[in-house]
C-alpha cells in the first residue's frame, strides 16, 4: 500500500467518523435519544410531558411520576425545582 492510498483512507475514515459523531450530537441535540426503558407488559411510572426550551442553555421540563407532575429548569449549572405535586390534568395520564 503506497502512501497516497494510506492518506486517502485515513481521510475516508475521519470523514465518516465525523458524520457519525455530528449524527449522534444531532440526535441527542434535537431530542431524539429516549432514555425511557420500560418493562414490557408494565406500564411507566416515569415520563417527560413536555419540554421547552427558556433560552440556549436552560429547558424548562415537566415531569410525570406516578400521575403527579413536577416542573423543573435544567441547566449545565444544575437543575432547579420550580413547582412539584401538580395533579396530572385527565385523560393523559
Amino acid at each position: 500500500m503506497d502512501l497516497d492510498a494510506l492518506i486517502r483512507l485515513s481521510a475516508a475514515l475521519g470523514v465518516v467518523l465525523g458524520l457519525i459523531l455530528l449524527g449522534a450530537w444531532a440526535l441527542r441535540r434535537f431530542g431524539f435519544a429516549s432514555l425511557k426503558v420500560a418493562q414490557p407488559g408494565k406500564p411507566a411510572r416515569l415520563s417527560v410531558v413536555e419540554a421547552r426550551p427558556l433560552d440556549i442553555r436552560r429547558q424548562l421540563v415537566l415531569v410525570r411520576r406516578d400521575g403527579v407532575e413536577h416542573l423543573l429548569v435544567l441547566s449545565p449549572n444544575g437543575e432547579t425545582v420550580v413547582e412539584t405535586g401538580i395533579p396530572a390534568r385527565e385523560g393523559t395520564a
